[in-house]
């Protein structure tokens, strides 16, 4: 779908600057008080499913409540996913008071009952709107009913709201996202807001405090790079990989940098799949799958419900990955972890299997360091390495690994 631009000024905010700090890494444990945005909200980046990677606008209640039911009985939710997530085209008409409504023929039961449904199976759940006057698919957007629309989310009961930025022209994009995030705290109702304005502002120099996370890019597609993506407007992943270098200052607990949902399961390749996976995870992003749950091979399960890759994307500590070094097709991403541990990718672009090295010293290291290192798609403890650690990366595949420093020579 087409994305207009819009435009917006930079006015300072005193509340904004004391939200963005109690959403800060330092501050990211402690509870809000009633009426203050709250970042604990998404202490880890959120993990569930959305419905428009696979499924675009041909959604109803049948497959929100089999999805639901599928992530239970794959195994993701026991691996962590919890949010259910309709994206665009659920919407109805609005009613003589103003309140949005679903649309009756594809959601007759009302979303109180797909919300009950959900939460019946020990999930939450999330739905979409827009800061703009319609959503990108045409539907009602929110600007000017932010207030009620908010209302009607909590009355309902969902937990996450997905807030896109098309039909916006006029609109400025920082109060936009203020005027729905005092919406969503004043409702009572905790709901992770997640910012789809697609990274046009760069909002991760402003909307921490404003929401949980930002999406830093145009919409992902289903393909490894741009040229092979069917809309213009869709990156490959690759594209957007390479767009989220130098943002890792600005993502933490509470405050997380997206770009965008997973297409695991849609028709990569599976070591692209594992690629992408992977390097999601390094970027401490959002894990929210987008296939089709009811569906989904052994392979693609075993890809969603990695319990070691999906925790270095929880890790509490909240880093993000950085490019560690950059050698053309061949790429080594590195991010600290609790306890100190450090979790390194090797990521092969190109079309030849590749020998990839680390030196302990580009991990600030002393350069004879012994290191415990783990293989974290073998699920196997590897040979204590010393000085240096070398992977072999099949084409467009990526090795992950932990690596843990050792007591004695090196120390």
């Amino acid at each position: 779908m087409v994305r207009p631009a819009g435009s917006y000024s930079a006015p300072a905010c005193a509340l904004v600057a004391l939200l963005a700090c109690l959403a800060s890494p330092s501050g990211a444990g402690a509870q809000a008080r009633p009426g203050q945005f709250d970042p604990s909200l998404a202490a880890t980046p959120p993990m569930g499913w959305n419905s428009w990677n696979k499924f675009g606008c041909d959604i109803d209640e049948s497959l929100i409540r089999e999805v639901a039911d599928a992530l239970v009985a794959s195994g993701l939710k026991d691996a962590g996913y919890q949010y259910v997530n309709l994206d665009d085209c659920w919407h109805g008409q609005r009613d003589a008071e103003g309140y949005i409504q679903p649309d009756p023929t594809r959601f007759p039961s009302g979303m109180k009952a797909l919300a009950d449904y959900v939460h019946g199976k020990g999930l939450k759940i999330g739905l979409y709107s827009d800061a703009g006057f319609m959503t990108c698919a045409k539907r009602a957007g929110s600007a000017g009913f932010e207030q009620k629309d908010a209302t009607q989310y909590a009355r309902w009961g969902f937990d996450y709201l997905k807030y896109d930025w098309c039909n916006t022209r006029g609109l400025d994009a920082r109060t936009a996202y203020a005027k729905m995030r005092d919406a969503l705290v004043a409702t009572g109702r905790p709901i992770v807001f997640s910012m789809c304005e697609w990274g046009t502002h760069d909002p991760w120099t402003w909307a921490q405090g404003v929401s949980h996370l930002w999406r830093t890019t145009g919409d992902i597609g289903l393909c490894w790079e741009k040229a092979a993506c069917k809309q213009e407007w869709e990156l490959g992943v690759m594209n957007i990989l390479d767009l989220q270098v130098g943002l890792e200052r600005y993502a933490g607990p509470g405050h997380w940098n997206d770009p965008d949902m997973l297409q695991v399961g849609n028709g990569l390749t599976e070591s692209e799949d594992r690629a992408h996976f992977t390097m999601w995870a390094m970027l401490a992003a959002p894990l929210l799958a987008g296939n089709d749950l009811r569906k989904m091979s052994d392979a693609t399960r075993a890809i969603l419900t990695n319990r070691e890759v999906i925790a270095v994307d929880q890790d509490r500590l909240g880093q993000q990955a950085r490019k560690l070094r950059d050698d053309g097709n061949e790429e080594i991403w590195a991010r600290e972890l609790e306890g100190g541990r450090w979790a390194i990718a090797f990521l092969n672009r190109g079309q030849g299997p590749v020998r990839m090295t680390v030196r302990w010293s580009e991990l600030g290291w002393p350069a004879d360091r012994v290191v415990k290192v783990r293989d974290l798609w073998a699920h196997a403890d590897l040979a204590d390495a010393s000085g240096e650690f070398t992977a072999r990366v099949a084409p467009h595949d990526v090795v992950a690994v932990t690596a843990m420093p050792l007591s004695g020579r090196g120390q």
